[in-house]
């Protein structure tokens, strides 16, 4: 069994996509779907711009998106891929769920664009900068990271909150909150035992209770937008499980906004269900990197470049 994923924030760089633009049709109709959906020129900044703007989450995310389904519709354009008959299941870490819903025909790319330009917007306003912070702590497990998570809410200031924010592999969690509290579980965790704490270079503090607004914002926008069902299941970052109705993907999408990504536990999910490879689609390969780390067994590969796709195109065919 075989599944498609999605990456998330982080894997953006200047340059990406266009090697594709160049190479594919269906890769330039993508990127000037995006560009008119958002009136925006998202491919000149994804390929000419500068760092600090593609980093800035309103463009970094429809960004990613663009080219998770550049590498979608080629597949399927110029290799006949049809991605039901090809996988068991997608998913995709934080806004690479939307991908990865996008990809299964939950919602159009020009939809799916709009929703992420409107995700990043209000999570940047959800906390003005240098109040809330992500840090990666590397060598300890959730269990832990929730000990100590636990322990630092108790000694911060007026309030001020930490959590995990990201359960990406063994030995990778992030946490995110108020700079204060997350700076506590820094301390903490390298007086645990911790390889390295490691704040993150993120204009905001996500995946924690701090972007309720940008929650009920996404709540606000999804419950107009209509949600087909999904052509396969996907795995949903909150879950760790599979979901396959509009009123679960709906629901979800919600939750995500302020709960933890489940990554660890989705690949370990997978793997139970019988999955045996997984390929990420997309800009970079961090998925693939955390997925050699989580399930040894599992092969897994990334797909993003015009020589890459032609051989998936030939191994799938």
């Amino acid at each position: 069994m075989r599944a498609f994923v999605f990456p998330g924030q982080g894997s953006q760089f200047i340059g990406m996509g266009k090697d594709l633009a160049e190479a594919f049709i269906e890769a330039r109709e993508v990127f000037q779907e995006i560009d008119d959906a958002l009136d925006q020129h998202l491919f000149k900044l994804m390929t000419e711009g500068a760092d600090s703007d593609l980093n800035l989450t309103e463009n970094t995310q429809p960004a990613l998106m663009a080219v998770s389904m550049a590498v979608v519709k080629t597949l399927t354009g110029q290799g006949g891929i049809d991605l039901a008959k090809s996988a068991s299941f997608v998913a995709g870490h934080s806004l690479g769920e939307y991908s990865a819903l996008t990809a299964v025909e939950a919602f159009d790319i020009s939809t799916t664009a709009r929703l992420l330009k409107l995700r990043g917007q209000e999570m940047q306003k959800a906390v003005p900068i240098g109040i809330g912070a992500m840090a990666a702590i590397l060598g300890l497990d959730l269990a832990d990271i929730e000990a100590i998570t636990k322990e630092a809410n108790t000694k911060t200031k007026n309030g001020e909150t930490v959590q995990s924010a990201n359960d990406n592999s063994p030995g990778q969690v992030v946490v995110s909150g108020h700079a204060g509290a997350v700076a506590i579980a820094m301390e903490l965790a390298t007086a645990k035992g911790a390889k390295r704490a490691l704040q993150l270079p993120v204009s905001a503090p996500f995946h924690c209770r701090l972007m309720q607004p940008a929650a009920d914002a996404m709540e606000r926008a999804l419950a107009d937008t209509t949600i087909a069902p999904p052509i396969l299941p996907i795995v949903a970052n909150v879950t760790a499980s599979a979901i396959t109705t509009p009123q679960d993907i709906r629901r979800l999408l919600v939750e995500q906004v302020t709960g933890m990504v489940r990554w660890r536990e989705s690949v370990t999910w997978m793997k139970d269900q019988g999955v045996t490879e997984i390929i990420e689609l997309g800009a970079g390969k961090v998925l693939s990197g955390l997925i050699k780390r989580i399930e040894k067994d599992v092969s897994s590969e990334s797909v993003g470049t015009p020589d890459q796709i032609e051989a998936l195109i030939q191994k799938l065919s």
